[in-house]
């Protein structure tokens, strides 16, 4: 563990002085440099919050303006995996070899902490670990600093949300203990049904999963083309024939990587990610972006839809924004598989980028930046102070990070709500005509 600490901070140190160098440019390091100062970062959805923490500071509220409402929605946090296949498969490989006599000491190293992690998991899979609960009340301590004109106002209403999995209740609750204990004097409504599953975690219409399908020879090519076990397989096992004979390497290695990645949702100091060097590393990312990009992004090759999936949702946001008259909070938890789709259907940022060469996506489109465990998107709605006239403005925020909107602004990160409501209810209808009246 102390040598891949080491190992990571002088990779730290000298992204940070290229970062300070490419940053006189107004450049970004490339997703390859951020993952050697930051490994953690190569695992996609398994990203702790916490490991990739925003740092800018909020800009202040436009003069004459105060927030009024919060309109979110988020992920859980930090869980266990959800199947036990995906610890199990990986355990039985390296113990067929231990019978074998085929293990390195390496692979015997490996086997023994997976088997001294697994019984951890029994009962849990899928679960609200410690460290997800703990990004939770960060979360939630910080919208109350960030915005106590919402927060912190007398008796402000604040209506949460979930789906009907315990991780995303108990999420929900971890955020409203925090904001129960900055004001007393909030008026809390919780609640959890199948009736709110349609917009909360909504089911894909037939016209998405025809489309997802025309990706599946895009992944399959960029996943054999970007795993490479053969390096990895000759640490942990003694034998090349025997692991040609005997396993799976390529999925294998996947399999190490997802286990290893997920490490960051526990508090434990098991760690398996110095198996993997900073390429294979790297690497297995890129296919990981590229899968969740074809499934969830304005992907060409999907032909652009995908992010509809969240259309309901949307238009629950939008139905808030329209009726809200008095200070207040609506706060909604789901899934990454709602948040990343919403983002891209919002076009945040770089979200929405339609990216033809999926060899090059990870130059516009990074899914660390959307999707860790407990990532969120933060609508602040602003209106004129009393006795002010002004237009309602919006601010958005994905993870804490302040972005940009698909519409023009004079003064960012603040967009007029009548535009953003118009350009989204056009893409939306839109949608609908082209290929919801079948």
């Amino acid at each position: 563990m102390k040598t891949i600490q080491k190992t990571w901070s002088y990779a730290l140190m000298l992204v940070f002085l290229l970062t300070f160098s490419l940053n006189a440019f107004g450049q970004r390091p490339t997703a390859r440099e951020e993952i050697a100062a930051n490994p953690f970062l190569c695992g996609s959805n398994h990203l702790d919050y916490d490991n990739y923490p925003a740092t800018a500071k909020l800009t202040k509220a436009p003069k004459g303006y105060e927030p009024y409402l919060m309109n979110h929605y988020g992920r859980h946090g930090a869980r266990w995996l959800l199947g036990e296949s995906e610890y199990m498969n990986s355990i039985r490989a390296l113990r067929k070899a231990k019978e074998q006599g085929k293990l390195t000491e390496t692979g015997q190293q490996t086997l023994e902490k997976l088997e001294r992690f697994y019984p951890t998991t029994i009962d849990r899979l899928g679960d609200l670990t410690t460290v997800g609960e703990r990004q939770h009340h960060g979360i939630g301590r910080r919208m109350t600093e960030h915005f106590p004109e919402i927060f912190k106002k007398k008796g402000v209403h604040i209506d949460a949300k979930s789906t009907v999995v315990i991780r995303c209740i108990l999420s929900m609750e971890a955020e409203c203990e925090e904001l129960a204990a900055a004001n007393p004097t909030a008026v809390f409504h919780n609640d959890v049904s199948e009736a709110f599953q349609y917009y909360l975690n909504a089911p894909w219409p037939q016209v998405l999963r025809q489309q997802t399908r025309k990706g599946d020879e895009h992944r399959r090519s960029i996943r054999d083309r970007l795993t490479h076990p053969d390096r990895l397989m000759s640490i942990l096992f003694n034998d090349p024939q025997w692991v040609t004979d005997s396993l799976h390497a390529s999925d294998l290695m996947r399999q190490l990587f997802y286990i290893a990645n997920n490490m960051q949702s526990h508090d434990t100091d098991i760690e398996l990610l110095s198996l993997f060097t900073n390429d294979e590393l790297y690497d297995l990312w890129r296919y990981k972006n590229v899968d969740w990009y074809l499934n969830y992004g304005h992907a060409p090759q999907t032909n652009g839809i995908m992010p509809f999936s969240q259309s309901k949702l949307l238009e629950d946001i939008i139905q808030v924004a329209d009726t809200a008259r008095q200070t207040q909070a609506v706060l909604r938890f789901g899934h990454e598989v709602c948040v990343m789709p919403l983002a891209c259907l919002l076009e945040l940022g770089n979200c929405g980028a339609r990216v033809d060469d999926l060899d090059n996506l990870d130059a516009t489109w990074r899914n660390y930046d959307i999707f860790p465990m407990g990532c969120n998107i933060q609508l602040i709605f602003y209106r004129p102070k009393k006795g002010k006239a002004g237009d309602i403005l919006v601010k958005a925020l994905l993870n804490e990070r302040e972005q940009t909107l698909p519409v023009p602004t004079d003064n960012y990160p603040y967009y007029r709500w009548t535009d953003l409501r118009a350009y989204y209810s056009k893409k939306l209808a839109d949608f609908k005509e082209k290929y919801m009246n079948d």
